[in-house]
């Protein structure tokens, strides 16, 4: 979680996060349901998550996800990009910091799970675990959301995850920070959910979190 510049308003145009989150279309039949199928992320849940789709989303079509604060406000709008070359961003977030991407209420429910990407979280969220994602930026209000509870660092294997769990720790040093790795082999939960299946990561999570 780190401080990014994200541009206000949509390169080329004069489009804000709300007018562009407002013009998406809906998941259902569009490009943006076959990748997320296509990620083993079934459209419903997608679709309930308030992902939506964007056909031309600074010049190429996107799925894209609302951020929000704690108290719901849109901050900004993400979007992954259904195609990317080697010189292209597969991501852009339009907008101002202090939002995440908040699934199946990931802020009230216990354990509180802090992901990385969106489609972690929708990873979680197929497995019927709640999450919230922080795109790799600063959320507002963090260390009075997380006083005195434990947050689960579920962010991506390898010494990048590490890293940015030991900067959470540094920055929230009133919570509980627990290590919540991937499955082995895995480099994240997008990884886990295509390569093991929902039950196998289901269980994964079930026994690093209560132990089982």
């Amino acid at each position: 979680m780190r401080r990014i510049s994200d541009p206000l308003f949509i390169p080329g145009s004069s489009l804000s996060p709300e007018e562009i989150h407002a013009r998406a279309l809906p998941l259902i039949g569009t490009p943006g349901q076959t990748y997320a199928e296509h990620r083993c992320v079934p459209v419903r849940i997608a679709d309930e998550a308030g992902v939506r789709f964007d056909p031309d989303f600074a010049g190429r079509p996107a799925v894209l996800i609302a951020m929000r604060d704690q108290r719901g406000a849109l901050t900004a709008v993400h979007g992954r990009y259904l195609h990317s070359t080697h010189c292209q961003n597969k991501m852009l977030t339009v907008g101002t910091e202090g939002g995440a991407v908040v699934l199946l209420d990931g802020w009230r429910t216990e354990p509180l799970i802090l992901v990385e990407g969106l489609f972690d979280a929708l990873s979680l969220a197929v497995c019927g675990w709640a999450s919230v994602a922080t795109i790799g930026r600063s959320i507002s209000r963090l260390a009075e959301m997380t006083f005195g509870r434990v947050v689960w660092a579920a962010f991506d294997a390898g010494r990048s995850g590490e890293t940015n769990v030991s900067t959470l720790r540094d920055r929230l040093p009133h919570a509980l920070i627990q290590r919540l790795p991937p499955p082995p082999r895995c480099k994240d939960w997008n990884t886990a959910l295509i390569k093991r299946g929902p039950q196998v990561v289901a269980r994964w999570l079930q026994t690093q979190i209560a132990g089982e």
